[in-house]
């Protein structure tokens, strides 16, 4: 770690930094939301969605999930926020979760052991590639999340400007799509799975998370999947508020079990 400051937490009891840490030579910047015990709490990575200013990591999100009693820390993926380096959607950029995961291991804070990731939208991408490429990754929820990138640059043709730039066109670069979308590359995956997901989603197709359902299923892995009836990307308070209890529920079970 190369820098952390202290910010104002809008919440009791939750302390809130922004912290500078280095991924492949690059400075990469995030936050981390400590639950205020005076004791090591476990960690856990909060991968965000979107790219670049969309779908920044908000405080309230991961300040609410500190108070489920976990340090959490949201990398912002590098060029964000002042940070070096260019993100390039689940490319080089997904290197900077594995990194994050280390980071989160050596601070005073954190609990030894392994680190779940939350992974929203884009970011279950991101959560899956360290999944399969981190040893120290624990479980993950994928919430809300592309499973399959080809099928995203069929669904969502508001997007097609932005991958054809940064991931390039599917059929002249279908490695590209292919590394990024995880239903193609599960046996590299030895972690639990958690799928969360609305299925009146517009922006992430409820397909993603039956596709990704099928595929671990085939590939006999221990998952789980939650849809939530008529709801939509993000969820009305309420229900985010009990779903995340769900989740963090199946988080610590599935710690346990990892022992």
């Amino acid at each position: 770690m190369i820098e952390r400051v202290q910010l104002r937490s809008p919440i009791k009891g939750v302390l809130l930094y922004m912290l500078t840490y280095v991924s492949e030579g690059l400075k990469v910047k995030g936050y981390l939301t400590v639950p205020e015990t005076g004791k090591p709490s476990p960690g856990l990575i909060y991968c965000r969605g979107g790219i670049r200013k969309v779908g920044m990591v908000r405080k309230r999100r991961i300040l609410s999930m500190a108070k489920r009693g976990y340090a959490v820390f949201a990398p912002f993926y590098r060029g964000n926020e002042g940070g070096e380096g260019k993100e390039d959607f689940g490319g080089e950029d997904r290197f900077d979760v594995c990194h994050a995961i280390t980071l989160v291991q050596s601070l005073p804070e954190v609990q030894p052991g392994p680190v779940p990731l939350i992974g929203f939208s884009r970011g279950a991408m991101m959560a899956m590639l360290a999944a399969k490429q981190c040893e120290q990754a624990g479980p993950v929820v994928v919430w809300g999340g592309v499973s399959d990138l080809f099928d995203t640059y069929e669904q969502r043709v508001d997007l097609r400007r932005m991958l054809k730039r940064v991931v390039g066109h599917p059929r002249k670069n279908p490695e590209a799509y292919e590394s990024r979308s995880p239903v193609y590359w599960l046996e590299h995956v030895r972690v639990p799975i958690l799928i969360v997901h609305g299925t009146a989603d517009p922006l992430v197709n409820v397909s993603h998370a039956r596709k990704l359902a099928e595929a671990l299923e085939q590939a006999g892995m221990d998952y789980a999947m939650e849809l939530y009836e008529g709801l939509e990307h993000r969820f009305p308070k309420a229900l985010d508020e009990k779903a995340l209890d769900a989740v963090f529920a199946w988080i610590s079970q599935k710690l346990k079990e990892m022992g």
